[in-house]
């Protein structure tokens, strides 16, 4: 009987395991970048790749590159890659041509329009912009509408200004040290890599409204967000673990990304690129550590902005925040134990 017994119990433990959960299937998703090479605006990605993370989430990432933001977001609405990283103002100006993308992921806290000067620059106010010419990456910048209120607040009219277009990268900051142009009206994250590359500080004048409104994200199409929910969920996770990293670890997180995106490492590249992450710390996800919410999309800004656009004649209606915007996946992202999960990486060299 003793032997029956045994049995028995062995089955019963044979069958209990048989239906334990199995782990987490692995799932697949497409990131299109909007440049046609890798660099600072994919950190993240990059972090999140080379750390371990997405194979944590049982994620399988590729990603290929568009040539142009806008390339991106229409291969991203028509089914053809599955997430693009993009500022607001494409999704609220291209709403009511078709283009329907939603924000699930905030990647920028802050508003991304500013206009910088170098700190030796005489202007000292944005009244002081009078009679100046500012530069801008390309003409017709995104940007414009916001700098136009800017300083419209200060009492200078559009006819009292001109944007000259100077391009990015050494091309722009080149443009703004020879004195070409009197500032720049450049997404914070451009004037902070240029203070990295090119050891100079810049003054910024941030939108009085707008300052505090993120519009910057990774968005995908409804269909997308509703067929692979799993796989966005996860790969949100491993993106607030990407950025907590780079708060907490900026000198590792340097040699993650260049070595995840394929660049050349040595002690000046890394140096430069932990400058850079150092600079930008309130432009990226994780600027607040305590903050529960990471990659939350503040609804009520995106509604503030689309009114802002729609009152300078951007658009001609104003967009719900609920088309443009979804939060189903924060709650997911951030849960795990972050505590843990800093002390971890503080050890990380």
């Amino acid at each position: 009987m003793r032997a029956i017994g045994g049995i028995v119990v062995c089955a019963i433990l044979a069958l209990l395991s048989a239906v334990r959960p199995a782990a987490a299937a692995d799932e697949t998703l497409n990131l299109v970048g909007g440049t046609t090479a890798a660099g600072f605006f994919e950190v993240l990605e990059y972090v999140a790749q080379y750390a371990g993370y997405y194979q944590d989430e049982h994620l399988t990432v590729t990603t290929e590159f568009a040539g142009a933001g806008a390339a991106c977001l229409q291969l991203v609405a028509s089914g053809k890659g599955d997430v693009c990283s993009s500022s607001i103002e494409p999704l609220i100006q291209g709403y009511e041509r078709g283009l329907r993308l939603q924000m699930f992921f905030d990647r920028d806290p802050q508003f991304d329009w500013v206009i910088g000067v170098l700190d030796s620059s005489p202007i000292k106010t944005l009244a002081d912009f009078k009679g100046k010419d500012i530069g801008e990456i390309s003409a017709g910048s995104a940007g414009e509408a916001a700098a136009d209120s800017m300083l419209a607040s200060a009492g200078v009219h559009k006819s009292d200004y001109a944007y000259v277009p100077i391009g990015g990268g050494a091309q722009g900051l080149a443009a703004i040290a020879q004195g070409k142009v009197a500032g720049a009206m450049f997404p914070t994250v451009e004037l902070q890599m240029d203070e990295a590359l090119g050891n100079v500080n810049f003054r910024l004048f941030r939108h009085p409204i707008l300052k505090d409104v993120a519009t910057s994200g990774f968005v995908a199409a409804p269909a997308t967000i509703a067929t692979k929910a799993e796989a966005l969920r996860r790969f949100c996770r491993a993106i607030v673990k990407a950025a907590i990293f780079v708060r907490v670890n900026p000198q590792v997180a340097a040699r993650y990304f260049l070595q995840g995106a394929g660049l050349r490492v040595t002690d000046a590249s890394v140096a430069e690129e932990t400058r850079a992450l150092q600079l930008s710390q309130g432009d990226l996800p994780a600027a607040d550590l305590a903050n529960p919410r990471l990659g939350y999309v503040q609804p009520l800004g995106i509604t503030v902005y689309s009114q802002f656009l729609f009152d300078r004649g951007k658009v001609s209606a104003i967009v719900p925040a609920s088309a443009l915007v979804t939060n189903q996946f924060v709650a997911y992202a951030n849960d795990f134990d972050r505590k843990a999960f800093i002390a971890h990486v503080k050890t990380i060299r």
